[in-house]
């Protein structure tokens, strides 16, 4: 990788099993001609089957060009990207776009308007056709699954709150059945207890249907509370990743000790405080 060696504490696959999502030494690069900067710069990260990687760093450091680089949005300039062993390629990009899912930050400018809960959740299903009809069985399920009346299939956007419409979007990802379920800052725009109700959605919804996710957040408590391993970015390069519970308790870097002694405490704050 280039840059400045990474901080690895023991996260490895156990038994040698191929992780969901690997990259490997991936550079992106943003703009063109003079405007052209490298956002990440050799990022190599494996992110284990049935686990959830949390994703850490300030604003600019990277995190959700890697996360749009893993979706197939932005094409990486060098290294390579693998899900399921297999290679990201031009020509198959919307399949993967399929079993990568991301669910972003505001879920309403990612809702159309002009269609119902039902009608967003049928296109996920099938894009080619969208019908809601031959899919309502579905897709009651998947609202059922993420806490909401399968009625909720009848509203638009404008007529939930915040985090119903998160809860959307979150079924809207699962309805393709991915591999890998990418959250960028899904709680950064709630308040607290509807942060907690969404944290407890995506814990239960990780055991009931062995979910792979990504975890991108500020929040360092909450990343801590929802992950088995932790990456941090600085500036497009990843300096540590590990295990959470060993990063928070003994980070290696000075950048992560920074960042966790910005969170009330220190290093050695509360984890019990993390939202339940």
């Amino acid at each position: 990788m280039s840059g400045p060696d990474v901080t690895e504490h023991d996260g490895a696959e156990p038994d040698g099993a191929e992780p969901v999502a690997r990259l490997e030494d991936v550079v992106v690069v943003l703009g063109h001609g003079s405007a052209a900067r490298r956002v990440l710069d050799g990022v190599s990260l494996q992110i284990p089957r049935g686990t959830t990687t949390g994703l850490v760093g300030e604003s600019g450091s990277g995190k959700s060009t890697l996360a749009k680089a893993l979706v197939g949005l932005h094409r990486p300039v060098a290294g390579r990207i693998l899900l399921g062993g297999a290679p990201l390629r031009a020509r198959r990009r919307s399949a993967w776009a399929v079993r990568v899912q991301l669910v972003p930050q505001d879920p309403y400018s990612s809702l159309d308007p002009r269609r119902t809960v039902g009608q967003t959740v049928a296109e996920a299903l099938d894009p080619r056709r969208a019908r809601v009809g031959p899919a309502r069985g579905r897709i009651a399920e998947l609202l059922t699954q993420v806490s909401l009346d399968p009625a909720t299939a009848e509203r638009y956007p404008h007529q939930l709150s915040g985090g119903q419409r998160q809860r959307v979007a979150i079924a809207r990802a699962l309805a393709a059945d991915p591999q890998l379920l990418i959250a960028d800052e899904i709680t950064s725009a709630l308040d607290l207890t509807t942060q907690a109700e969404i944290l407890n959605l995506l814990a239960d919804l990780r055991r009931r249907l062995s979910l792979t996710m990504l975890f991108i957040s500020h929040d360092l408590a909450v990343v801590r509370h929802v992950s088995d391993h932790v990456a941090v970015l600085l500036h497009g390069r990843l300096v540590e990743h590990g295990p959470a519970r060993e990063v928070f308790a003994a980070p290696a870097h000075a950048y992560t000790r920074k960042l966790l002694d910005s969170v009330p405490g220190g290093p050695g704050f509360a984890l019990d405080d993390a939202p339940a």
